[in-house]
């Protein structure tokens, strides 16, 4: 997932260099959705790796 936001930054990054300010806001606004969606992700797995070592324990 934070893979294919960096893909949409440097999309969002070329076409708003090459004047294409429609597509870069759009891309951005994805790039940042993408970006939140995986830090959520991220932290769920984090909480559940720290529950499931104190389990083990």
């Amino acid at each position: 997932m934070l893979k294919w936001a960096l893909i949409f930054l440097v999309i969002s990054l070329i076409s708003g260099f090459l004047g294409f300010s429609g597509i870069s806001a759009a891309t951005a606004g994805i790039a940042k959705i993408l970006f939140f969606l995986f830090l959520v992700v991220f932290l769920i797995f984090l909480v559940l790796a720290f529950a499931a070592g104190s389990a083990i324990l």
